[in-house]
C-alpha cells in the first residue's frame, strides 16, 4: 500500500503540469482543495456546454478517481483520450487505474501507448516496466526499468523495482546496488529490503 501511495505521489506530479492550464470553471480550484465531490460538480456544468473539454474531463476523472468511483474515473479518462489520442498524461492515468485494478495487460496497453509517444517522460517507461513484471516478462520489465532510469538518473522508485527484479532473478550483487541506490534518492522503502535481502 505504501508503494503504491509513494508512487501515485510521483504520478500527481506530472499531472499537476497538466492540471495548471487555464480553465473556464471553479473545478481545479475545488480539487485543489479536495472538495472532489464539488468539483464534480463543477466540471459536470462545464462539460455540459464543454463536452469535448479534455482538461476538465481529465480532471473529473481524477475527482471520481479521488473518492472511489473508478468505473466513471476509468470512462472520463477513455473519453479525454478519445479527443486527444496522444495524450500521454491520459494515458499514464489509464495504465494506473488498470494496475490498481489488477488488469496488468490494460495497464502495458496504455503504458506503452504513452512510452511510443514523442517525448514520453521516465514515468512512461517505468510504468510500461512495471506491468510488464506484474505480468512476468523480467527481460523486458528490466529494459523498461532501465530506459526510465537512463531518463533520469534520480528515479528512486525505479531503481527500488529494478533492485528487487535483479533480487528475483539471482542477481543479488547489482540488486542491492540499485536498493541503495534507491534509498541515497529518498526512496525510503529501499531501507526494509536492503535490510532483509543485503545484509
Amino acid at each position: 500500500m505504501r508503494t503504491q501511495i509513494r508512487f501515485y505521489s510521483s504520478l500527481l506530479l506530472l499531472i499537476s503540469l497538466f492540471a495548471c492550464g487555464s480553465a473556464s470553471n471553479d473545478g481545479d480550484d475545488l480539487f485543489a482543495a479536495e472538495k472532489y465531490e464539488e468539483a464534480i460538480q463543477a466540471y459536470d456544468k462545464f462539460l455540459s456546454t464543454n463536452p469535448k473539454n479534455v482538461k476538465a474531463l481529465y480532471n473529473r476523472g481524477r475527482s471520481h478517481e479521488e473518492i472511489g468511483n473508478s468505473d466513471l474515473a476509468e470512462k472520463d479518462f477513455i473519453t479525454a483520450l478519445e479527443y486527444e489520442a496522444n495524450n500521454v498524461q491520459v494515458m499514464l492515468s489509464l495504465s494506473n487505474h488498470f494496475q490498481k485494478q489488477k488488469n496488468h495487460s490494460s495497464a502495458l496497453l496504455y503504458a506503452d501507448r504513452a512510452v511510443e509517444t514523442p517525448g514520453a517522460p521516465a514515468m512512461a517507461y517505468f510504468m510500461k516496466a512495471r506491468a510488464l513484471h506484474q505480468l512476468g516478462n523480467t527481460d523486458d520489465a528490466m529494459k523498461e526499468y532501465s530506459a526510465a532510469i537512463k531518463m533520469d538518473k534520480e528515479f528512486g522508485q525505479a531503481y527500488y523495482n529494478r533492485g528487487l527484479l535483479k533480487l528475483a532473478t539471482n542477481k543479488k550483487k547489482s540488486g542491492c546496488e540499485d536498493l541503495n541506490l534507491a534509498l541515497k534518492l529518498n526512496y525510503s522503502q529501499a531501507s526494509a529490503a536492503i535490510e532483509k535481502y543485503c545484509k
